[in-house]
């Protein structure tokens, strides 16, 4: 397993508000799972940061895929790389 961050770019703020609850849902499917390591939202609701601990790029981009902000089309992916976490030591 890798881990991956995403950092978003909100893009159409009404439609996400609309969107969020079935989004929270999705996410929180994803932890109970173990693919979502952390995820949340910038202070200034600009974008979000999200943790996630899948096989591959390719996962990653199915689990987006079924995510209900990508059906809105409410943000932009700014940056997607894999992520080596330092602290907490595993």
């Amino acid at each position: 397993m890798a881990l991956f961050a995403l950092q978003l770019k909100f893009t159409d703020q009404d439609r996400r508000m609309e969107v969020r609850p079935a989004h929270r849902d999705y996410l929180a499917e994803l932890y109970d799972a173990g693919k979502l390591h952390a995820a949340g939202p910038f202070g200034d609701q600009s974008g979000a940061l999200l943790i996630y601990d899948v096989a591959d790029e390719a996962e990653l981009r199915e689990i987006l895929a079924d995510d209900p902000y990508t059906a809105a089309d409410v943000y932009e992916i700014v940056t997607l790389q894999e992520w080596l976490k330092l602290f907490p030591s595993a």
